[in-house]
């Protein structure tokens, strides 16, 4: 499983005009997902996102996880994570798991965040969608459960 991660002070995504998913300070995460991603892919991941300490304390050093500031968190799924461009001009995306598969996984995932307490909000797996962010910082991460 991989993940981009940004600190964010706002994030959305729309699908065909229509808000899915809203967030204000928190994080933004792409999650892509590949063939032997499992439960415990996602189940690590989760659990280094929220006590991923990106967030600024009073002194203004990055000390504090999302736990720690209640932030909320926008989760899109983006299978071209695993776009390969090594040959040719146009990508390959055979390393992405098929989407009757990763969308379980996906789904799971955010589970996982909201039993820790999280916010989470979506956009629409499968779906075009439109993503505005705020990138806070800017702080832009890229994690991978294999690695």
């Amino acid at each position: 499983m991989k993940l981009v991660v940004q600190r964010v002070t706002e994030a959305s995504v729309t699908v065909d005009g229509a808000v899915a998913g809203r967030i204000g300070p928190g994080i933004m995460a792409l999650v892509g997902i590949t063939h032997e991603d499992t439960e415990e892919d996602a189940a690590y991941l989760a659990d280094k996102i929220v006590n991923l300490r990106i967030f600024d304390d009073e002194s203004g050093k990055m000390n504090l996880s999302l736990l720690d500031t209640g932030g909320e968190i926008l989760s899109v799924s983006q299978f071209t994570l695993y776009g390969e461009t090594k040959k040719g001009r146009r990508p390959n995306f055979m390393n992405a798991a098929k989407p009757d598969q990763a969308v379980l996984l996906y789904e799971k995932w955010n589970e996982l965040l909201r039993e820790k307490g999280v916010k989470v909000e979506t956009g629409i797996f499968g779906a075009m969608m439109d993503v505005q962010l705020t990138n806070s910082g800017p702080i832009t991460l890229i994690m991978d459960s294999k690695q």
